[in-house]
């Protein structure tokens, strides 16, 4: 009762003029940032912190989250509608969310990304209010061990994303995790850079994001002659009761998932939403549509985006950990207005912690009340003829790949892999393994070495620990089903093709 009593003191807070308006503009300039390729959370979050410091307090951080949701949101609707993701989260929902736009389904899909983003971010909340002592201590429990099993049985989703040859998104993914070692090594020695001081600080994720998404699909649409989806084809944004149907079920379990390995540090809305995707098509009956048009596979990474970014906060109050960059700014931003974030925090500034999670509540709905109604301006943007959206495009991500770290070399490497990517969508080559092992990379190397240091070398360590050892049995029986169900879907591709050459 005393939880209920104090979220309810926060809503009198959260709803007065000013926080109100702090969370409507957070939601709002973040829903917008997440639509520009490269402008993500992090980026628009260190960029607008020097301005909130004329805010209190409470107002800077009520408006900080809003930014951080929204984006996570906001990174949607490109991804749908233009198969450009903004954050690197959005990956997944370009797998099924284009192809339901191109088949005239865009706004449905539209519509239920923003209902699955808005149903588990208020379940993430929920947990937040609720199970944030409880679940914050069973995180710590994880150490190097347990983390680099997770990371084990995050990879085994590449089998699931190298489409048809498995070869090649082996490769793929080795090439990616190639890249990840580029600059400085979790010993704190440079390597990879080539006697080059630029690459020592490594490759910029975002730029490798834009270059491979972005700019490629330019190229790809200049080739192509691409032409832009007419809003008339896009549907009607509130999708039909069919579609809640099935697709509540994965946004549901996108929200748990989310929200489970959004309170391990490091664990990022990437790796969750990969995770989702691939859970939603193992447990499919028909996993032969995904890719294709599926709107579970735009509910369940959707889901499980907006999940992860709310339950962060847990380990980020609770604890001072920050889960994933965007988090580690407004650590920062706490820390510049004399807030230590920790159990002290709950104590001492209470009536600031129950605020801000209620703001949240506010920032949710908001999204959902403003983005719905608005998900037509944003279809209007598809009208515009790809020969005027492409300049635009390779603009707004160059623009992007320079603001990360105000570095040229940025922008060099994002056009190459625009480049890159462009090709390997000729020879039809995957490249979300790639993605996927970049991000996984520094943190499964880096756990590796902190298990043998804390072992002396003993590789027993993974199995003598009861969670890692569960968690890379999962990883093996995983990989045993995801191989045959690929192989139960393409002999059932095959059946149907034969089927078709008899009816001939």
């Amino acid at each position: 009762m005393e939880t209920i009593s104090m979220l309810m003191n926060g809503f009198v807070e959260a709803l007065t003029p000013m926080n109100l308006l702090m969370a409507v503009l957070g939601a709002m300039v973040g829903t917008l940032v997440g639509m520009l390729p490269g402008l993500g959370p992090t980026s628009a979050i260190a960029i607008l912190l020097p301005l909130t410091t004329i805010l209190e307090p409470t107002q800077g951080i009520i408006m900080l989250a809003g930014i951080y949701y929204g984006a996570m949101y906001g990174g949607s609707t490109t991804a749908i509608l233009l198969n450009i993701p903004g954050e690197v989260s959005s990956v997944p929902t370009c797998l099924d969310g284009y192809p339901l736009a191109k088949q005239g389904k865009g706004g449905p899909a539209l519509g239920i990304a923003a209902i699955a983003s808005f149903v588990a971010g208020t379940l993430g909340v929920v947990g937040l209010v609720f199970f944030a002592p409880l679940l914050a201590d069973q995180a710590l429990k994880f150490g190097p061990a347990e983390y680099f099993a997770l990371m084990i049985l995050a990879l085994t989703v590449i089998v699931n994303l190298a489409g048809n040859s498995l070869l090649k998104g082996l490769i793929m993914g080795l090439f990616g995790y190639m890249l990840s070692m580029v600059g400085m090594g979790p010993s704190g020695s440079p390597r990879f850079d080539f006697g080059n001081q630029t690459m020592t600080g490594g490759l910029e994720m975002i730029s490798i994001i834009i270059g491979l998404f972005a700019i490629a699909e330019v190229l790809k649409g200049l080739d192509e002659k691409k032409v832009a989806i007419s809003p008339d084809s896009i549907g009607s944004v509130y999708p039909s009761v069919s579609d809640l149907k099935q697709s509540t079920p994965a946004a549901l379990r996108g929200s748990v998932l989310g929200f489970l390995l959004g309170l391990l540090p490091g664990c990022s809305t990437a790796v969750t939403t990969f995770l989702a995707y691939d859970v939603e098509k193992k447990v499919s009956k028909t996993p032969e549509r995904f890719g294709k048009g599926a709107i579970e596979g735009v509910a369940a990474p959707e889901a499980a985006n907006n999940s992860t970014s709310s339950s962060g906060f847990i380990p980020l109050l609770a604890l001072g950990i920050p889960s994933s960059p965007p988090l580690a700014i407004l650590l920062a931003g706490l820390m510049i207005y004399g807030l230590q974030p920790g159990p002290v925090l709950f104590e001492q500034n209470g009536s600031f912690v129950w605020t801000i999670i209620a703001s949240m509540f506010v920032g949710n709905l908001m999204l959902l009340l403003l983005n719905l109604p608005l998900v037509g301006m944003w279809a209007k943007l598809t009208k515009i003829p790809f020969g005027v959206m492409a300049p635009i495009i390779l603009t707004l991500s160059i623009i992007g790949s320079y603001t990360v770290r105000n570095s040229l070399f940025d922008v060099f490497i994002a056009l190459i892999f625009g480049v890159i990517g462009y090709v390997l969508h000729k020879f039809r080559w995957p490249v979300v393994p790639l993605i996927l092992c970049f991000i996984l990379g520094p943190i499964l190397e880096s756990s590796f070495q902190q298990s043998m240091a804390m072992s002396n070398g003993n590789w027993l360590i993974f199995v003598q620990k009861p969670i890692a050892l569960g968690i890379l049995i999962a990883a093996a029986m995983l990989l045993v089903v995801s191989i045959s169900l690929i192989r139960r879907t393409k002999a059932r591709v095959k059946e149907v093709a034969g089927q078709e050459l008899d009816l001939a």
